[in-house]
């Protein structure tokens, strides 16, 4: 059994692979990544893989049965078209399943909208492929808060316009888990699962970060417009406008939705107290 993972150097699709390694090991593993020598550290086969060539995807997907389909990073109006370049070449090869990394989201009403809404476009792409298939759609990442922790610190705070919505917050790690899972078990087939956690609010958010960290964080919270402006100023238009957009998911409730990763994975997700704990210890 041959799998490959695309996008394998970003920092879901190592976390996918080094599961997989586990699960089947490194020569049933193949990388694809833009830039093969950043993923040379896996210790497995990477081939070239750009999701605007779908040239380069008739050749990276040569003698592969499983695929891993980690949504792109491009603005939402090229990515459908990615997407497609690398499923066309995947039913070319006979490539047998599909896995695809799509996200929690609502299509209509914040900033990150058509973000999702490129998502679910692919998502339907993949179910009228004819190719088996499963998607996760994935909660937001911890990660990115305890990168920013040293930020935090030093102003005492966590700032955003999520007010008291509550978000079911996931991990690389976790997600990892569960998609080795649910490429390896037949029983996934043509399911859809929401990959989240527990609901937790930005207070609680930044109580578990002051048990872990011995910090003194309180969570502040400003309006939506305030934000985005904020955050445009700090990050540019674009990704200021994304981030700006899901703290106004979570505030809409857009995250706080039932969790599928224990059908998924065969076990519960870990706590987010637990996360931050291992992503500190790592």
């Amino acid at each position: 059994m041959k799998i490959a993972v695309t996008s394998v150097s970003g920092n879901l699709g190592s976390a996918i692979a080094k599961q997989l390694i586990q699960e089947v090991g490194k020569d049933n593993v193949t990388g694809i990544a833009r830039t093969p020598e950043k993923a040379k550290h896996l210790g497995i086969e990477i081939r070239k893989g750009d999701y605007n060539s779908r040239e380069q995807f008739n050749n990276a997907l040569v003698g592969i049965e499983k695929l891993v389909l980690i949504s792109g990073m491009d603005a939402p109006e090229k990515r459908i078209q990615q997407h497609r370049n690398v499923i066309k070449a995947a039913i070319a090869n006979g490539v047998k399943k599909i896995v695809y990394t799509s996200i929690i989201g609502d299509e209509e009403k914040t900033a990150f909208s058509p973000i999702v809404k490129s998502n679910r476009q692919t998502e339907k792409d993949i179910q009228n492929s004819g190719l088996d298939w499963v998607i996760g759609r994935n909660g937001i990442y911890i990660e990115p808060d305890l990168e920013y922790i040293e930020t935090y610190k030093k102003l005492g705070e966590i700032k955003n316009c999520a007010g008291d919505g509550k978000c079911t917050y996931t991990s690389r790690n976790e997600l990892g888990y569960a998609y080795a899972k649910m490429l390896t078990e037949e029983k996934h087939s043509k399911k859809l699962y929401n990959l989240v956690g527990e609901p937790i609010t930005q207070t609680k958010l930044a109580d578990y970060i002051n048990q872990i960290y011995n910090t003194n964080l309180v969570f502040n919270s400003v309006s939506v417009e305030e934000y985005t402006n904020e955050r445009k100023t700090e990050l540019g238009d674009f990704m200021g406008t994304v981030i700006s957009g899901i703290y106004e998911g979570i505030l809409n409730g857009v995250y706080n939705v039932n969790s599928d990763y224990e059908k998924a994975a065969g076990r519960l997700h870990k706590s987010t107290l637990k996360i931050i704990e291992d992503i500190k210890q790592a």
